[in-house]
């Protein structure tokens, strides 16, 4: 791991400016000849480093035609600094992708544009312009029907333009109850639906990467680490995040016991309904209409952490996606989403 530090609260560009090259932590170097390191047991934070690295190199030997999805989070800006320390110094041998449904928050936008400047790698965009077309938004077809046209479609026709058979992403089992069931590889069949019934034996680092012409999966290299190892890593490696993370006063109206930010114009507000300027941060990032903020004073990395300590509340709760339907997640998931 490399020096503690504690950044500050940034712009999204200035905080992407800021990343430094994947340094060879000390496990790493504990294999090298004539390390001068002595050995020493790994810390927790090493040993969950080593396994995603593990995973995403044999992904990488494995599969043809991998790439990252990149939905911009915490979650994957450290997938995306793993991935970076895998391959050090050359790049890592596949694209990122971003689904955009058009309703990201602007400062994850700029935040996506300059951390894949940064990074060298090229950034693949896909949006559903059949949605787009029809007008397709979480207001007016509600959080479901604008998910599967905009995010689960949406990305099923990315992996079929392309013709990806391995895709990165950055979930975590201790996130939602699907994903906790969930193998690290993830076999979707042809028409990129997961069943939970059909999952592969996964015995200690040894990973089936076998897949029929059509078939493709899902690697989840950050499956086994929790939202406090992620922020520690975070913590401890300087990896820039997107501002959103950091307490601030931001305008928000309350919704179904939810604080949505107002962050541009197409936000429709009920008669009599002004915005209310609070000191709010965000757990998990996702389109902002179905996005809850917290109230929080943690405007300092140690502060998330502390906070992070002492939460009850799961890091979903705000996230309205999660909750339109009983068994919400799994069903998407079997139905070919992230």
């Amino acid at each position: 791991m490399t020096s503690l530090h504690t950044p500050t609260r940034e712009s999204a560009t200035q905080a992407a400016q800021q990343v430094r090259q994947p340094a060879t932590t000390q496990a790493t170097a504990q294999a090298l000849p004539g390390s001068p390191v002595s050995p020493r047991r790994m810390t927790h934070l090493e040993q969950l480093e080593a396994e995603s690295i593990h995973i995403i190199r044999e992904v990488a030997a494995e599969f043809a035609n991998p790439v990252m999805m990149y939905s911009i989070g915490k979650d994957s800006s450290v997938m995306l600094h793993l991935a970076r320390k895998a391959f050090y110094p050359g790049p890592p041998p596949f694209p990122l992708l971003h689904v955009d449904t058009t309703w990201k928050f602007r400062e994850m936008i700029a935040f996506r544009d300059a951390m894949a400047r940064e990074s060298g790698m090229e950034l693949l965009v896909h949006t559903n312009e059949e949605g787009r077309a029809a007008g397709i938004n979480p207001f007016d077809h509600g959080s479901s029907g604008y998910t599967d046209v905009m995010k689960t479609q949406a990305l099923k026709q990315a992996l079929d333009k392309y013709g990806f058979d391995a895709a990165f992403g950055g979930a975590r089992r201790d996130e939602e109850a699907s994903r906790a069931k969930e193998r690290v590889f993830s076999f979707r069949d042809k028409h990129h639906r997961w069943d939970p019934k059909r999952q592969r034996p996964e015995l200690w680092s040894l990973y089936n990467a076998r897949v029929n012409k059509g078939e493709s999966i899902r690697a989840f290299p950050l499956s086994n680490w929790t939202e406090l190892d992620i922020w520690q890593y975070i913590y401890l490696e300087q990896i820039p995040i997107v501002p959103l993370y950091y307490s601030a006063p931001r305008p928000v109206v309350e919704r179904d016991g939810m604080l949505i930010m107002v962050d541009d114009e197409r936000i429709p507000l009920a008669p009599g309904e002004v915005p209310q300027e609070k000191s709010v941060r965000f757990r998990t990032l996702g389109c902002y209409p179905l996005t809850g903020a917290v109230e929080s004073q943690a405007a300092t990395l140690p502060d998330i952490i502390q906070e992070m300590l002492l939460t009850r509340t799961s890091e979903r709760s705000g996230r309205a996606i999660d909750h339109d339907q009983a068994g919400s997640m799994e069903k998407k998931k079997r139905e070919g989403y992230f």
